[in-house]
């Protein structure tokens, strides 16, 4: 009864041990007494107990492998560049991704450093953010042509960081910062020219029609001091008394004027009763005195060359 039992749960090892199942996206590598025998895939299987053995089961995933190398510019720039590798194991090629390579991901590292260490040296430094695709186009290439025959497919290449030392970040910002500084700089002063520019040319319009304004003030004056002449004439008025009166019209109109404004600035004008007969009197003295100038410097002038007639 006893060896029954043992017999019993001898079969039944035997039998659960029989079969095997494989997850999805994964191929289960089966050794027949440490030789290939063949390869799974998912599902439910079956095996010789004792006889065939799981030797691995390969991820059929895509799988991303990070390398960080350190390396060096065509200006002798020092900088750690981050390369992304997405690889997959071929799924006709499940044996040769096994047994070929002991370890992949050391292999494709190894092809990372030799491609990256080949190409950014011939770069200048901007121009390794600018090419950083250019880099991981040609890793993934290399990689390609290398990894296929062992049973990888590389998937892409992707530069997922390029980090400089650290005084070299500084000086860029510092290099940015001033060109930033320069550019604020050059138009902060062309804005500054326009408002120059505008302030003259609104200061210039304003004289002008300052200036219109004026002599259409003094062309009407003009205007209103000849009527004036005129209808005092009409009443027997001589042009002097006329001229006279005129004056000390406006002389009090500017006394007027300059007392009704609180904030002119103060002004000593004459204000007697004879101060307008004086100023006139003064002009007219003045006037005369011109006139007498004139015609004794007239007088003095050389008599014109007589003409020889030959």
């Amino acid at each position: 009864m006893e060896v029954l039992g043992v017999l019993v749960f001898l079969g039944l090892v035997i039998l659960f041990t029989s079969f095997f199942t494989v997850k999805q996206e994964t191929a289960a590598i089966v050794e027949r007494f440490g030789k290939f025998q063949s390869v799974r895939q998912s599902g439910l299987h079956l095996k010789i107990p004792f006889v065939d053995q799981i030797a691995k089961r390969m991820n059929l995933r895509i799988q991303q492998l990070d390398v960080m190398i350190d390396t060096k510019t065509l200006d002798n720039v020092f900088l750690k560049m981050k390369v992304s590798v997405q690889y997959q194991v071929i799924r006709n090629q499940v044996g040769d991704a096994y047994y070929r390579l002991e370890n992949p991901q050391d292999q494709i590292t190894s092809y990372v450093f030799d491609v990256v260490r080949a190409e950014v040296p011939k770069l200048k430094l901007d121009d390794v953010f600018v090419k950083k695709d250019d880099i991981a186009i040609a890793v993934k290439g290399e990689l390609q042509e290398a990894m296929q025959s062992y049973g990888y497919d590389i998937i892409k290449a992707l530069v997922t960081d390029i980090d400089p030392d650290e005084q070299v970040k500084h000086a860029m910002n510092r290099i940015n910062a001033a060109e930033r500084e320069k550019t604020a700089a050059e138009y902060e002063s062309e804005a500054q020219r326009i408002r120059i520019v505008a302030v003259a040319k609104a200061e210039a319009e304003s004289k002008k029609l300052q200036g219109q304004g004026i002599a259409d003030q003094r062309r009407e004056i003009a205007k209103g001091l000849e009527e004036s002449v005129r209808m005092l004439n009409n009443v027997n008025i001589g042009s002097q008394e006329a001229s006279a009166l005129i004056v000390v019209t406006q002389h009090y109109d500017t006394l007027h004027s300059v007392g009704a404004n609180n904030r002119s600035n103060l002004v000593l004008l004459p204000n007697s009763p004879t101060a307008a007969s004086n100023m006139l009197n003064d002009m007219m003295v003045a006037m005369t005195a011109a006139n007498k100038l004139e015609q004794a410097d007239q007088g003095k002038m050389p008599p014109p060359p007589k003409q020889h007639n030959h």
